[in-house]
């Protein structure tokens, strides 16, 4: 769990690097399909069926488009902002975002925890973004693609969380970046895909391989494995690595240091997600 965490972290290094290879839609079209490569001898290695429900379809490509949209989001605003930030920004973010609109669509009012939760995730997010003290930076820093990648993310939630009703998840994983892939290559064209691919060297290949094939595809099913072994509860308190992993990531291979508001959001961010996750006691 832990590897994995940190796998995620540092696959914002990655992406920063990947970034000045191409346009973003490119970079993302060869990342799903190498995802979806990876996932061939490894799906047959756990024992999944390459089978979904015609159910599902409709939830598979809602999916596929929403992680589109999120991969294309997530490379975009690393073309100008920092991956170190970023990194912390969106991974405190998304499960905030999520469980919002999870209470909105089942128009449930929050509890008491939830509400502190909710309330150190708004605060986190403002820390975070430097709203109220440079408005200016949420347009010129990557942070407004930051943003929508966690809104993209929280929608893309919805879909993939009703995955197990169609078979297992990680089949449906498979399909979601085939579709994904297809996506792309419709949206940036088979010439700049080509052209990309001819030009990558190894230092672009190596990024490439660990941004898709170890933190999407292993990472991932790592996860899926760990989760049934200790309990989904237990599986999501190591999600608090990946912030820190990717602060740290940033550090080490591109120089950013992390800057003071980029620690603090990010300790409140934590904080607020480990609050929204507290199962409160019964009397």
């Amino acid at each position: 769990m832990i590897l994995s965490m940190t796998c995620w972290g540092f696959s914002w290094t990655a992406g920063k690097i990947l970034t000045g290879y191409g346009d973003p839609l490119i970079i993302s079209c060869i990342r799903f399909g190498c995802t979806f490569l990876s996932l061939i001898p490894i799906l047959p290695l756990l024992k999944t069926r390459f089978v979904i429900d015609r159910k599902g379809l409709f939830d598979l490509a809602m999916a596929a488009l929403m992680i589109s949209v999120y991969t294309f989001l997530f490379f975009k605003g690393l073309v100008t902002g920092k991956a170190g930030a970023g990194g912390v920004l969106v991974t405190v973010l998304n499960p905030i975002v999520s469980y919002a609109i999870m209470l909105i669509i089942t128009r449930r009012r929050p509890m008491r925890n939830e509400t502190l939760g909710l309330l150190l995730g708004l605060i986190a997010g403002i820390v975070l973004t430097r709203i109220l003290t440079e408005p200016e930076r949420i347009l010129n820093a990557g942070n407004l693609y930051f943003l929508c990648a966690s809104l993209s993310w929280a929608i893309l939630s919805l879909f993939t969380a009703r995955s197990s009703r169609y078979g297992e998840p990680l089949a449906f994983s498979f399909y979601m970046y085939l579709l994904s892939t297809v996506i792309m290559v419709i949206a940036g064209g088979v010439g700049p895909l080509l052209e990309t691919i001819r030009h990558g060297d190894t230092r672009f290949w190596l990024n490439m391989f660990f941004s898709s094939t170890i933190t999407t595809a292993l990472a991932t099913t790592f996860y899926f494995m760990a989760t049934a072994r200790i309990g989904a509860s237990r599986a999501s308190s190591f999600i608090f690595l990946v912030p820190f992993s990717a602060a740290i990531g940033s550090w080490m291979f591109l120089s950013e240091t992390p800057e003071w508001h980029t620690i603090a959001g990010g300790i409140l961010g934590v904080a607020a997600v480990f609050v929204l996750n507290r199962k409160p006691k019964i009397a």
